[in-house]
């Protein structure tokens, strides 16, 4: 009797890991998919995959359910490691009733996000779904309530990735939306609210499902996703690099590895780097490479709102996150999309305890209609929020351009910087010499015999008493002017200072400004 029952958890084992059966397991294969138990080997740490809920089946008997039997109830869910560390993981297969969601399935996810709260572990999300699954009705959308509201519980708790490796449509989407980084598939994954034919339908627009909402979209567009990968391989790759900048939760300090970079090591090439003509564009990536250990940067959204960059470094093995203007794009100026690209990213390192550096060359907000129409007002106030409200680590190196408004938003003292650095090129004043110079000494130019050479004149002027960094410096705005070479060396002496910082903010009810 014991024989026959080992051998009856043989087979039931056997057929649940088959999933769908060998037909559309290679249906899958053929649109260059990889199933939701290949997805979790490449995930997680060989060997180290435990599932959980692998026996769970529907009671649904609508339309003819009672006689479908979906092996593990379309989604596998469970826990392993990741680097070494405790990862808790669900992945929507397919090749099960098109990993459609149904009443047994939403639970299997909601115990996985439940044990991952209480371990403190992180959760990633393999989504790969047809949707709610019609026959189960209203208990399927119940499904979809439970996990959104265990999404927000977890938020800024444990970290939360989701990765759209297929179809993710209607209320799907909202999960994805709630956790703290999307990760898409190009050419296979989609996400959004109404397909094609509904809105073709309501509106009359012909559209494509890579249109509407592919990964390029996502990544270039709507500002929804944060990485675009080729193809699952990559996907499950990155997710993996980005796990390994994260703490396992809130409640501990940003990781720290082992590095043989030397920390004094000094920066040649950035003497000169920033060119003599202040309009000039060069690219700010260089600089942050060049300060990370090893040369590793692991940017996020690097095709969203370009004139802003943010990403992952290490300095002296602990992770750091990167906001910085991108001189080469809009001449880095502060505009909707960066506020949100930057706000957003700057209340998540705040989240897990992760420092930030702020790499400084901002000429202002974008002027213009679009903008102000579009909230610019609003949405630069995200930032203004999130860097006053954080209360992690903030150190700021002026570069170059600081002006106005845009210098208060990029984290001066004022709004909460710990230590605040600048090149002897930084520029920090109400706004460039052109336009102060048009304003000051508007009298002066238009009375001259010569207005063209008075307003050169006066510029200059300007610049040399207001546009350096030393008015800044001397009233302790900027902590130090520093040379060029030596900024890493600054910077890792800066974070090791900071490294025991300890500051509260006054109790509030969270959540009331939500990015």
């Amino acid at each position: 009797m014991a024989t026959e029952r080992l051998e009856e958890l043989r087979r039931r084992k056997e057929k649940i890991r088959a999933g769908g059966g060998e037909k559309r397991i290679e249906k899958q294969h053929a649109k260059g998919k990889l199933t939701a138990r290949e997805r979790i080997n490449l995930l997680f740490d060989e060997g180290s995959f435990v599932e959980i809920d692998a026996h769970m089946k529907h009671r649904c008997v609508n339309f003819g359910m009672e006689k479908v039997d979906a092996p593990g109830e379309g989604v596998v869910t469970g826990y392993g490691k990741v680097h070494g560390k405790l990862v808790y993981a669900y992945a929507q297969d397919f090749t099960v009733v098109g990993g459609s969601l149904g009443e047994m399935h939403a639970k299997k996810i909601v115990k996985t996000q439940e044990l991952s709260l209480k371990m403190g572990a992180p959760i990633v999300g393999l989504n790969d779904s047809g949707g709610a699954r019609i026959q189960e009705a209203v208990d399927a959308l119940s499904g979809y309530g439970q996990i959104f509201y265990n999404n927000t519980i977890a938020s800024g708790v444990v970290p939360q990735i989701s990765a759209i490796m297929g179809p993710c449509a209607g209320g799907a989407v909202y999960s994805p939306a709630l956790t703290d980084f999307i990760f898409m598939v190009d050419k296979t994954s989609q996400m959004f609210i109404t397909g094609p034919e509904v809105v073709k339908s309501v509106t009359g627009e012909e559209v494509t499902s890579e249109e509407l909402g592919g990964a390029t979209t996502h990544n270039t567009k709507s500002g929804v996703a944060h990485v675009k990968a080729s193809d699952d391989e990559e996907c499950l790759g990155e997710i993996r690099r980005l796990l390994s900048f994260l703490p396992s939760n809130n409640m501990e300090g940003a990781p720290q590895i082992a590095i043989e970079d030397d920390l004094n090591r000094m920066l040649p090439e950035m003497e000169g780097f920033v060119p003599e003509n202040a309009n000039k564009p060069y690219d700010m990536k260089d600089i942050i490479t060049a300060i990370a250990d090893e040369g590793d940067f692991y940017e996020v959204q690097p095709t969203y709102a370009m004139n802003m960059i943010t990403g992952f470094i290490r300095i002296n093995g602990a992770s750091v996150g990167v906001i910085a203007n991108q001189p080469k794009v809009l001449a880095g100026c502060l505009d909707i999309d960066a506020s949100d690209k930057a706000g957003r990213f700057i209340r998540t390192c705040d989240c897990f305890n992760i420092p930030v550096l702020n790499l400084v060359d901002v000429p202002g907000f974008l002027p213009g209609k679009g903008q102000e129409h579009g909230g610019i007002i609003r949405h630069g106030a995200k930032m203004l929020y999130a860097y006053s409200e954080a209360t992690v680590p903030k150190v700021t190196l002026i570069v170059r351009k600081s002006y106005g408004g845009a210098y208060l938003a990029m984290c001066s003292k004022d709004l909460g910087a710990d230590m605040v650095l600048a090149w002897p090129s930084a520029e920090i004043a109400v706004m460039g010499p052109q336009g102060a110079a048009n304003i000051i000494f508007r009298k002066e130019i238009k009375e001259s015999d010569d207005p063209q050479r008075t307003r050169e004149e006066k510029i200059q002027q300007y610049s040399e008493e207001f546009a350096t960094p030393y008015k800044a410096a001397e009233r302790g705005f900027v902590d130090d002017v520093i040379e060029p070479a030596a900024t890493r060396a600054r910077l890792v002496d800066a974070f090791d200072m900071l490294a025991s910082k300890r500051e509260t903010r006054p109790a509030k009810k969270h959540g009331n400004f939500p990015v």
